[in-house]
């Protein structure tokens, strides 16, 4: 059977928080479980680098300097493919929670949250990246 290289190279999960102890514990949890991770400390630092190799999911900080994370995601919708998108927010409210999801977000995370909330959400963005051919 002949795998492609997509197929045998690790899964990236893409972290924009500019907390860096947010991105720490979140690329330590996901490379533990196979994962590989790029960690950006803005929206702006990301979109400086994803067209050289985009992620296979990305995990968004709703607050975020400069950029949020709303801004960015609709930037991304611009994207062909468009990016599985999970948010995390340890202050988001109903409606920023709605646009979100409403915009094609994975998922809405609060902060502080358990691994396995965030590693159900990753697997779900990449099994809906699989079928949709990403």
């Amino acid at each position: 059977m002949n795998l492609s290289a997509k197929e045998i190279r690790p899964r990236i999960i893409a972290l924009v928080d500019d907390e860096e102890c947010v991105l720490e514990a979140l690329a330590s949890l996901l490379r533990s479980v196979g994962y590989a991770t790029k960690e950006y400390a803005s929206a702006e630092s990301f979109l400086d680098s994803v067209l050289l190799e985009p992620p296979d999911c990305l995990i968004l900080d709703l607050h975020l300097p400069g950029m949020d994370g709303l801004a960015l995601q609709r930037r991304l919708a611009e994207q062909s493919p468009p990016f599985s998108i999970i948010f995390i927010s340890s202050n988001g409210t109903a409606e920023q929670r709605h646009r979100a999801l409403q915009s094609g977000a994975v998922a809405f995370i609060s902060k502080p949250f358990g691994d396995d909330a965030i590693l159900a959400a990753v697997r779900r963005a990449i099994r809906g990246a699989r079928e949709s051919g990403q």
